[in-house]
């Protein structure tokens, strides 16, 4: 028997480094020990992946939790598994397709209507990569499903957002942000050869945008938003991507991969971090890399392009008619306004892409 103590032994040691390793590149865990009681979360995507996990953390804190989804089988799957899991009755699914304006917004009345607070909004849900495609209202694929439908989202749940305050709005982003272009002339590829890259990597970039300019306009309300990302997670997002397909990626690329690449529940940590704590309380406008505030890449900080895609998006999805959220001061020059957060000192670190 003593034989065997010694292999046991060295194989628990290699195995324990190697979990406290991959935690520590990978970002490690959300130490906050707040809890949610009496509050309500509204998540989308959450059926799947890091959705899912920050639901399930989210539901233990005591949350209310609302599972926005466009597969109801498989949301009610997920919901009836975490009420299960955290002993929380107050997991609910909820149909939501982002692709479709008239399903947001049949949403967003639902929660109007039954929902008393919403105290944190993630728009988590997202596509990445997939084939060239339009949604129900002829926008691109992504652009749509990642930015436009998210935007209006935010947008129509705003009142609720507000009267709820101290309330938080976390946007999922990637560190594809970095090499983003808002090409305004042609957002949906209608007259350039698409590129399945570059269309993801515009909808990210329109994420951090959105959130900068956001946060200006919610000046003073008490809801906070702020845009993240996550890190490198192994989810079915990346099943367009075509990684491990050659045999050189399998064998030689493989090791890395697996210490590198988070499982969903690490890849939440982020999402739970900025939905609870206490850290993070009244930082509003902010970009993270995981969990750490860092500045994005320099065409997410145009204020110019931030207001042009607020407006352009406004028109897109039907809010200009409908009196959308103003500025704080109008004629105040964009240049005078005051920063959105303290400077966190710490300039932007290129990293793996996010999945």
């Amino acid at each position: 028997m003593n034989k065997y103590i010694l292999p046991v032994s060295v194989f628990g040691t290699v195995f324990g480094v190697a979990v406290l390793l991959k935690e520590h590149m990978t970002g490690g865990r959300c130490t906050s020990k707040a809890t949610l009681t009496g509050k309500t979360v509204v998540i989308t995507g959450a059926n799947t992946g890091i959705g899912k996990e920050t639901a399930r953390d989210l539901a233990k804190r005591g949350g209310r939790i609302i599972m926005g989804c466009r597969d109801m089988e498989k949301c009610e799957t997920a919901a009836k598994e975490i009420r299960g899991n955290t002993l929380n009755p107050h997991v609910y699914a909820c149909q939501l397709d982002l692709a479709s304006m008239k399903s947001i917004r049949e949403f967003a009345e639902k929660i109007k209507q039954k929902e008393q607070r919403v105290d944190v909004l993630i728009n988590n849900a997202g596509v990445m990569r997939c084939p060239e495609g339009k949604t129900e209202d002829g926008f691109d694929m992504q652009f749509g499903v990642n930015h436009l439908g998210h935007f209006l989202l935010t947008n129509l749940l705003l009142d609720k957002l507000k009267e709820s305050a101290p309330s938080r709005v976390i946007n999922l982003a990637s560190l594809a942000h970095i090499v983003g272009k808002m090409d305004f002339e042609d957002l949906h590829w209608e007259k350039k050869k698409f590129d399945t890259k570059q269309a993801y990597c515009q909808s990210k970039l329109a994420n951090v945008l959105f959130t900068r300019e956001l946060a200006k306009r919610l000046q003073g309300t008490g809801v906070t938003v702020n845009a993240v990302h996550p890190g490198v997670v192994a989810t079915e997002l990346g099943r367009h991507t075509n990684l491990h397909q050659s045999r050189f990626s399998t064998t030689v690329l493989s090791p890395f991969f697996t210490l590198l690449v988070k499982s969903p529940e690490l890849g939440a940590q982020p999402s739970i971090y900025l939905a609870v704590s206490e850290e993070v309380e009244g930082v509003t406008g902010a970009y993270y890399d995981v969990m750490t505030e860092k500045e994005p890449w320099p065409q997410a900080l145009d204020e110019d392009v931030a207001l042009r895609l607020w407006e352009v998006s406004s028109r897109l999805v039907g809010l200009k008619e409908e009196g959308q959220l103003k500025p704080p001061t109008e004629v105040q020059s964009r240049a005078a306004q005051p920063a959105l957060t303290q400077p966190s000192g710490q300039s932007a670190d290129v990293g793996a892409e996010g999945l």
